[in-house]
């Protein structure tokens, strides 16, 4: 048995103890922990936030090597027990982490746990030391049976790693879906949330999820936990393969207030339940179907695939899609989601550039890692692998299938585990009755346009070209506050402004001689076609550039779509089929 005891060291300077107990260890043990942590694709140096180690065996002090960035080396003698003993720093509120302060903990065992090399495959218990009064604790990890619900085991190290900890005064509510026992737990959030219209909301995703899965079948978990953190402003999750661990701005909780109750969805609400249906999705779309490269974790090093288009895109596709077929939203507000991502990859000059399938090898150096040039260099796996999915589903609803066949095929081709390109491949060709292997070349590994507008057309949907905003017709990107003023943060590839020489970094200060606190003031005065002069500030010199707008820019404008009023009989059928199931 490998245990650790996991304590509150101190919440003011955010300091857990982490006290590693090794049976039998060998002569020379080695010890590592990761420098990743599944789901989140960068290598992000764990090792680093560790510090004042020490080791024993009964009442003997050993010596501890730093074999290298992550990595320690203990030479014992004899078959008594080794005992590490170690701090962690604990200040990243995230999901991806570690966190404590006195108010709440949070903590992934990626971070926290070290790795006893050559014994991964050993049951691996936790346990958790004296909390402050009043703290909760909460986590998928199984409990021991016969303990206080302090202690908890995992099969092997793989799983001791895939459950968070959420640690604190929550508030947390139950329900189950599938004939499973879900709980959500929300800390931080602000008083008089509606936490039943939370669970009534998240219920639903849920149902509708196990449904398209497995019709008849149970889902392959016996119990499921959402680990929600609010916070001011914040975003985000990380899957698991029995929870999920979120981030979420708490003005995005439904409210209590009456006038709310029941009604619509506001925009942060959406957002929040489309996150919730995302992570969901990924309990079978990337935690149990996988990249055969992941199917056994190496946590040292990057674990590279090509296929995140696959499992982040199509993901992508139907979180907002489960969200329409379990009623939480109607058909057009489902467009307007939709029209948001068609408008974002179409903004994105990198969708010429890089394939999502190599977007997908290159996300340990460059999704993470955003710079002033990304627009103009790469493309997103989650955004572009979601129309991807858009276009194959409306492909195969054409000839009387679906992509939803298809998940449900690669589930029971594989057994519900790892999948291949040609796995993939392979059951899109028997879904659809033809081979589909030049729209995978072509869509995943080319860099030319996706027929979306025609798809959507020949579904009854219909396209409606708008202008963009000021900004985004002149290709920039930028912050603009009170303070910071109007600062450009992106400037993309064959736009106006990139053509009059406007670089990221640049301050905008004036446009046609008159001051500006935001770029659309300058509207008011300026005609969005015509030549018009731009002052900025550049490394503290005064520079004016000329600016030429091109109305025929495809920054120029964007994409709503909308139901067509009077579908012919076939296309309104197959428009219900993909929005009903």
């Amino acid at each position: 048995m490998i245990a650790y005891r996991v304590d509150v060291a101190d919440t003011h300077s955010h300091h857990y103890r982490v006290t590693l107990t090794v049976a039998q260890p060998a002569g020379v043990q080695l010890l590592s922990l990761p420098v990743w942590i599944a789901g989140s694709y960068m290598v992000r140096e764990f090792g680093r936030h560790l510090s004042g180690m020490s080791a024993r065996q009964g009442r003997r002090a050993l010596p501890i090597e730093q074999v290298d960035k992550t990595s320690w080396r203990v030479r014992c003698t004899g078959r008594v027990a080794l005992t590490v003993s170690y701090l962690v720093y604990a200040f990243d509120n995230s999901v991806r982490t570690a966190f404590l302060d006195p108010r709440r903990g949070f903590f992934n065992g990626s971070s926290l746990c070290l790795r006893v090399e050559g014994r991964d495959a050993e049951p691996q218990r936790l346990r958790l030391g004296r909390l402050p009064a009043g703290w909760q604790v909460a986590t998928a990890m199984p409990a021991l049976p016969d303990g206080k619900g302090d202690e908890f085991e995992a099969a092997d190290y793989d799983e001791l790693v895939d459950h968070p900890f959420e640690l604190g005064g929550f508030w947390r509510g139950s329900f189950r879906a599938g004939g499973v026992d879900h709980e959500f737990v929300v800390a931080g959030a602000l008083p008089g949330f509606d936490g039943r219209r939370l669970l009534a909301d998240a219920r639903r995703i849920c149902e509708q999820q196990i449904a398209f899965w497995h019709a008849d079948a149970t889902p392959p978990f016996d119990r499921y936990v959402f680990l929600l953190n609010t916070v001011a402003d914040g975003y985000g999750g990380l899957e698991h393969r029995a929870s999920t661990a979120l981030i979420a701005a708490r003005r995005d909780l439904p409210r209590e207030r009456p006038e709310l109750a029941g009604g619509a969805l506001s925009d942060g609400y959406l957002r929040l339940l489309g996150l919730i249906s995302h992570e969901y999705f990924h309990t079978w779309n990337v935690k149990r179907l996988k990249p055969p490269e992941l199917a056994q974790v190496d946590h040292q090093r990057e674990n590279y695939t090509r296929l995140l288009w696959f499992f982040e895109g199509f993901t992508s596709y139907y979180d907002d899609l489960m969200l329409l077929r379990c009623g939480l939203i109607d058909p057009p507000r489902y467009l307007t989601l939709l029209a948001k991502t068609v408008n974002a990859v179409a903004a994105t000059p990198g969708r010429t550039v890089q394939s999502v399938a190599q977007s997908s090898f290159d996300a340990w150096v460059k999704y993470y890692r955003i710079d002033e040039n990304t627009p103009n260099a790469t493309v997103s796996y989650y955004l572009k692998g979601a129309l991807v999915a858009l276009c194959f589903d409306l492909t195969l609803r054409q000839r009387g299938a679906s992509l939803d066949e298809v998940m449900r095929g690669l589930w029971q081709h594989s057994g519900g585990g790892p999948i291949s390109e040609a796995d993939i491949a392979q059951v899109l060709s028997a879904v659809a009755g033809r081979s589909l292997a030049s729209e995978l070349a072509d869509w995943v590994h080319g860099t030319d346009e996706l027929p979306v507008a025609e798809l959507l057309q020949a579904t009854g949907v219909e396209l409606r070209p708008e202008r963009a905003g000021f900004a985004a017709s002149l290709g920039l990107r930028l912050s603009e506050g009170p303070v910071s003023g109007v600062q450009v943060q992106a400037v993309l590839a064959g736009s106006a402004a990139a053509a009059a020489g406007v670089s990221a970094g640049d301050e905008l200060l004036a446009v046609d001689g008159w001051r500006i606190r935001r770029l659309d003031e300058a509207q008011a005065w300026t005609a969005r076609d015509q030549d018009f002069e731009l002052l900025l500030v550049r490394d503290q010199r005064l520079l004016t550039l000329c600016l030429r707008p091109d109305p025929l820019s495809a920054l120029a404008g964007t994409l709503s779509l909308h139901l067509h009023d009077k579908p012919a009989r076939g296309v309104a059928a197959r428009r219900r089929a993909w929005f009903e199931s």
